[in-house]
């Protein structure tokens, strides 16, 4: 299999001298998932924790709730044309009588390491598709603002490969008091939530009320979508949010956190859950 992170030679210039070195970086490659043996998506991940970021994956579209509704996770081999293994493609098997969506070609997409999936950005489809609904809003949750203000420093000193490539993005979930529950770096910060969300599905914890969705960079509608069909109330993230992650937060009755920076914040949704 891959591995997280790869070795490359590089030309350090440092004051003006001019050194070769090696260099770690961190790995990316695609990955297929398949639904029933059916191509669905792929989408640029870094290799590890393929089964939970499947899984994760499609809760965020509405096709799993809970462990029950898969049958099993398997690599496929002869994935390539000399019948090679490369680990991947993945496919995900339904449990008996879980509903197969439509997979048209329309629906088969391609999704970068960067954008997540593009096209999905409507609010009713969320809505509509959701196995958890009106749980986000119903969720009781409060969390201090102090609490908030300190979840960055404790995503960051968890980031070991960060440590060694400065190329990851991180998403980690807290409990509103402040502990670390799980971390998972990717290149694709959508992809990093996917395995949160699908390792919490695997272990029977979805949906994820009470928890706190921390994430490197910006609050996208992606990343905002897959926190409200995980159930997690509150999403914070360390830059901006887009202008429909913030439409999505106060249709669901979301949290939303932008520039979680030292002691600053902006709360764009859901304030009634921070407390001062």
């Amino acid at each position: 299999m891959g591995r997280v992170t790869e070795r490359r030679r590089v030309v350090r210039i440092r004051n003006g001298a001019a050194g070769v070195r090696p260099d770690t970086l961190v790995a990316e490659e695609p990955l297929e998932i398949r639904l029933n043996g059916r191509p669905l998506a792929i989408t640029m991940r870094t290799p590890g924790d393929d089964f939970a970021l499947a899984v994760g994956f499609l809760v965020s579209e509405g096709v799993l709730g809970a462990a029950s509704d898969v049958r099993a996770v398997t690599y496929c081999e002869g994935a390539t044309e000399d019948g090679s293994n490369t680990y991947n493609v993945v496919n995900v098997q339904l449990a008996a009588g879980v509903p197969v969506p439509d997979i048209t070609l329309e629906r088969n997409v391609y999704t970068t390491s960067s954008c997540g999936l593009c096209g999905k950005a409507s609010l009713d489809a969320v809505r509509t598709a959701s196995r958890f609904p009106g749980v986000v809003a119903a969720d009781p949750v409060r969390v201090p603002a102090e609490v908030l203000t300190g979840l960055p420093d404790r995503l960051r000193a968890a980031q070991k490969v960060f440590d060694r490539t400065g190329g990851l993005h991180a998403a980690g979930l807290f409990t509103a008091e402040g502990e670390l529950l799980d971390l998972r770096e990717d290149v694709g910060r959508h992809n990093a939530v996917d395995k949160i969300v699908g390792r919490a599905l695997q272990a029977g914890r979805l949906p994820l009320t009470g928890a706190v969705l921390l994430v490197s960079g910006r609050a996208s509608f992606e990343l905002a979508q897959k926190a409200v069909m995980a159930g997690i109330p509150v999403l914070a993230a360390v830059s901006a949010p887009s202008s429909l992650a913030v439409d999505l937060a106060l249709e669901s009755g979301m949290t939303l956190v932008g520039f979680l920076r030292g002691p600053d914040m902006n709360v764009y949704a859901g304030e009634e859950r921070i407390t001062l």
